[in-house]
């Protein structure tokens, strides 16, 4: 989960930022980016939606790092 960390840290983001941001704790970001646990779905839709990326990028998934087009 190399991504999370860059992804933060080209925010200039320290995690505990990053939790005030999103809700998710200091704690769980630093189990997600060190693969300690996996995100859980709702996270990683927030994470996704903060970061405006995808899932898939966030994931590995994809080098893309722009988001897929919003459903209407």
């Amino acid at each position: 989960m190399n991504r999370l960390k860059d992804l933060r840290q080209d925010k200039n983001l320290l995690q505990k930022d990053l939790y005030k941001k999103t809700g998710i704790s200091q704690k769980a970001i630093s189990n997600y980016e060190t693969e300690k646990t996996d995100i859980p779905t709702q996270a990683l839709k927030n994470l996704a939606i903060f970061y405006k990326t995808s899932i898939d990028y966030i994931l590995g998934l994809t080098d893309i790092k722009e988001p897929y087009p919003k459903k209407k």
